[in-house]
């Protein structure tokens, strides 16, 4: 249509590839309000589902927020193409060692990945994503234990 819809939900899409060679998007419901285990028991029976091809239209096409994950092929980066009717999608890369110097001077191997985010920016602003890329950056290289709260 031509408004935009705002969601009360935060419902995480994930691109899968289909071993027939389609695609499909199961939608993690109310991600927000879930703890980490429940979502991966959740998107194990989805993806289970899923190949099956025996998921409801809701839980395909009700995403609010898109990963595509190109990282486990091996994909250094890629830009994904935001759905129509999505806010928006990350496109999550492969990550490579990279050598480089520490905080404490000395040469080390860190691993990098890239990730980048498409946003419709009718309701988007680019500074909110940026902040948000930001923050996830520091909750994966910083605070990864507050995924498990």
């Amino acid at each position: 249509g031509d408004s935009i819809v705002y969601n009360s939900e935060i419902n995480v899409a994930m691109a899968v590839a289909l071993p027939d060679g389609g695609l499909v998007t199961p939608v993690l419901q109310k991600a927000n309000e879930l703890d980490i285990y429940s979502l991966g028991r959740n998107w194990k029976d989805l993806i289970k589902r899923a190949m099956e091809k025996k998921l409801s239209p809701k839980e395909y096409s009700s995403g609010t927020f898109v990963i595509s994950n190109l990282g486990m092929y091996g994909v250094d980066t890629f830009d994904a193409i935001l759905p129509s009717d999505v806010g928006c999608i990350l496109a999550v890369a492969s990550s490579k060692p990279v050598v480089g110097v520490g905080s404490n001077g000395l040469v080390n191997v860190e691993k990098v990945m890239t990730v980048n985010i498409t946003c419709d920016h009718r309701h988007i602003y680019g500074a909110q994503a940026a902040e948000f890329l930001r923050d996830l950056a520091d909750l994966l290289e910083n605070n990864t234990q507050e995924l498990l709260m």
